[in-house]
């Protein structure tokens, strides 16, 4: 049966919504796809659906190649579980929770690993159960700080979510390949662009994680490839310590630097005051030494010193990839308890951990970029009010207890594997794969008896898809400035048929080619709505977004209709009999 719109639940709109800020948000609104019910959350109207349950139709059929079989588990799961992984704690307000009348903890789940695992430990226990792959459809909840973006950025969404049991590593990286490969496929089918990064793990743990990711100017992640291949979040990039150079032959000389507190302020001070011998002094000749709060999940915090170059600023997604838990700059309160950490004139010492002015139980770690190479000599803090040091060089003049890889990356660098300079580019993420490992089975006791009637801790693999973001990702691929341009795999329909005008002649041809183009496989849209004028129906298809238009109008009369595609935009009248078979010619 066709989708008339005489009938139809929806509405479009002529202005945009207030609060939309990317186009996919605009769009899906005012075409009738998704209406906003709270702040992140969103009612779905049929033509949402459609979308929606068409993306879930490609996942369910390439979850069944890769293996998987579906479940599905309930969103409102016990407290317990995620005590004993340390997820009740670790998420912090980042889940909801409640109570229920018992005074018993409940939370709406934003994964399920844990649930996950406990069914498999109720149900198998030999190596003959396994390998098993399970995944499901749900909805998830997080407590978004600041819900945006629509559906890219919500508090409640639905994912795709697969668990993989193996018995052995090996095992596992098989299972990890044929999840990774249906990905490909997936996104293969839905017509969307990718790119397959390395992940940081973060609190998911495991060995290895990867993620899909859309490139879009309106994504959140900032990732790094070269030109022969290597890509990889910002956050999971490691650089290698450079190799040691030959210290200069100029010793370290503390100078008076009045009301330089900034890069900007000490290079030119230099330039002015300590001219070098050889071009001018730059930001990359500085060594900045920034004072960080690593936030530990009771709330207590611990300051390190990073030192980096002048010219770099912290990263970050990068910092906290790093440390593995909430960052940021210290503030004046951290100050006060070290009065030896002189805004604006820190600098390294010889012990590389104690600051001129602290007490011995008061030392900070003092952590170094890995760009800067044993041997070479910096511009930086003296340790004084108003002073700098100039040629202070690492290994000779101070030391560090460790490397911090937290600077930003910049266009240009090279790649960690040698592959070539470095682009930046900003992604949406869509997917991502973990190999979780046995941290979840080990919490859980999930093990089995092997071969040899010994028990053994099961290996698991996490692999997510976000299906409510992937309808926002491909509408934000697919549009141009009248409206939506769906991809034909996930259209609400393949063909739209409009009955323009008033004549009664339209009318029935757009019902005949209707009934022709169900029996040749298609799913129609009828635009059958009387007493609306064409240019509104245009414009609802312009918006509404299917593939292929058919206009039956005044052309009827001499036996043409308008064929219309929507992706290119070409528009040609073509006989009535013929109008299907140039469509199906065409598609």
């Amino acid at each position: 049966m066709p989708y008339r719109l005489s009938s139809l639940f929806f509405k479009t709109l002529r202005e945009d919504p207030s609060d939309a800020e990317v186009e996919s948000h605009r769009l899906l609104v005012r075409a009738g796809y998704i209406r906003r019910a709270a702040p992140g959350v969103f009612s779905w109207l049929p033509l949402g659906l459609m979308v929606k349950n068409k993306i879930e139709q490609v996942v369910r059929e390439e979850m069944a190649t890769a293996g998987a079989q579906e479940v599905f588990f309930p969103a409102l799961l016990p407290k317990e579980p995620y005590e004993v992984t340390g997820r009740w704690d670790d998420y912090g307000d980042n889940i909801f929770r409640l109570k229920d009348r018992k005074d018993a903890d409940y939370l709406l789940a934003p994964t399920h690993e844990e649930v996950f695992t406990l069914l498999v430990k109720d149900l198998y226990n030999s190596y003959k159960d396994l390998p098993l792959s399970i995944y499901q459809i749900q909805n998830k909840y997080r407590d978004e700080a600041r819900p945006r973006a629509g559906l890219l950025r919500g508090r409640e969404f639905v994912m795709k979510d697969a668990y993989s049991f193996d018995i052995s590593d090996e095992g596992l990286e098989v299972s990890y390949q044929a999840q990774r490969d249906a990905y490909e496929r997936i996104f293969t089918r839905l017509g969307l662009e990718y790119a397959i990064v390395s992940a940081d793990a973060g609190a998911m743990g495991g060995s290895k994680s990867e993620e899909f990711l859309n490139p879009s100017e309106i994504g959140e992640d900032t990732f790094v490839r070269s030109a022969s291949g290597f890509a990889a979040n910002v956050e999971a990039v490691r650089f290698a310590p450079l190799e040691a150079v030959a210290p200069p032959a100029e010793k370290a000389e503390v100078h008076d630097s009045p009301n330089t507190p900034t890069i900007a302020s000490l290079v030119d001070f230099s330039n002015a005051s300590h001219p070098k011998s050889n071009g001018a002094w730059s930001a990359a000749d500085t060594l900045k030494n920034v004072v960080l709060a690593l936030i530990a999940a009771d709330g207590t915090r611990e300051l390190v010193v990073v030192g980096i170059p002048g010219d770099r600023e912290v990263d970050q997604k990068r910092a906290e990839a790093f440390f593995g838990c909430d960052v940021e700059q210290a503030n004046e309160a951290d100050f006060k308890k070290h009065p030896g950490l002189v805004k604006g004139y820190i600098g390294p010492t010889k012990g590389g951990v104690q600051f001129l002015g602290e007490k011995a139980e008061s030392k900070l770690r003092y952590l170094l970029d890995p760009r800067v190479p044993e041997g070479s000599s910096w511009i930086t803090g003296a340790n004084q009010d108003q002073k700098h040091v100039w040629f202070l060089t690492y290994g000779r003049d101070f030391s560090a207890d460790g490397i911090a890889d937290i600077a930003e990356i910049k266009a240009g660098d090279p790649a960690p594997d040698g592959s070539g300079p470095l682009e930046l580019a900003r992604g949406i993420e869509i997917g991502h794969v973990f190999q979780l490992g046995r941290k979840y089975a080990e919490a859980l006791d999930l093990k089995v008896l092997d071969e040899n009637s010994k028990l053994v801790t099961v290996t698991m693999g996490s692999y997510g898809i976000g299906v409510t973001r992937l309808v926002a990702v491909i509408a934000e691929a697919f549009h141009d400035d009248k409206g939506l341009t769906w991809p034909d795999s996930v259209a609400p329909a393949n063909l739209h048929i409009i009955a323009a005008g008033k004549d009664e002649a339209a009318f029935e041809a757009a019902e005949t080619l209707t009934v022709e183009a169900e029996e040749l496989g298609l799913t129609v849209m009828l635009d059958d709505r009387p007493k609306l004028s064409p240019g509104v129906k245009f414009a609802d298809a312009e918006l509404i977004g299917n593939p292929w238009i058919i206009i039956c109008g005044r052309g009827v009369q001499d036996g043409e209709v308008e064929l219309w595609n929507r992706v290119s935009g070409e528009r040609t009248q073509v006989k009535i009999e013929s109008a299907l078979a140039e469509l199906m010619a065409k598609r």
